[in-house]
């Protein structure tokens, strides 16, 4: 049987749909921090059958917005002296910036460098974003 540690102190990103932990690692940038990461693929999940899991060693600064835009299911455990000291249940944000990337070429946010991608939330349930540029819509399940 496969054991991971507990963390001391950290993050662990749980819950997540397997085959999106990889897009949440590489999205993160946590190949590039120092600090100590597990990627853990199809979990056992009593709830969900199998999971994907991310843990992070100290780190406790990443973006909430990119991991609730590729799985707003996913919950947050922030762990202090090996406990949970808080869970939180993740939101789609309102307005993304620099996360999603319009795919309408002719887009100002795509054709030149300075300019950030931003998305604007138009349809929760749907999980839509509409580019604040040029109004593409954005799926993000797809």
């Amino acid at each position: 049987m496969l054991e991971i540690t507990s963390l001391k102190n950290g993050i662990v990103i749980d819950h997540i749909k397997p085959g999106n932990g990889i897009k949440i690692f590489s999205e993160l940038g946590l190949k590039e921090i120092e600090d100590e990461v597990a990627l853990i693929l199809n979990a056992n999940s009593p709830s969900q059958g199998r999971k994907d899991i991310v843990k992070i060693e100290d780190n406790l600064n990443i973006n909430l917005d990119a991991v609730a835009i590729i799985d707003p299911g996913a919950t947050i455990n922030y762990i202090r002296d090996e406990k949970v000291i808080e869970k939180k249940q993740l939101q789609l944000p309102k307005v993304s910036e620099g996360i999603l990337h319009c795919q309408n070429p002719k887009c100002v946010s795509v054709t030149e460098r300075e300019v950030t991608s931003k998305f604007i939330l138009v349809d929760p349930e749907e999980k839509m974003y509409k580019c604040a540029y040029c109004d593409q819509i954005y799926d993000v399940e797809k």
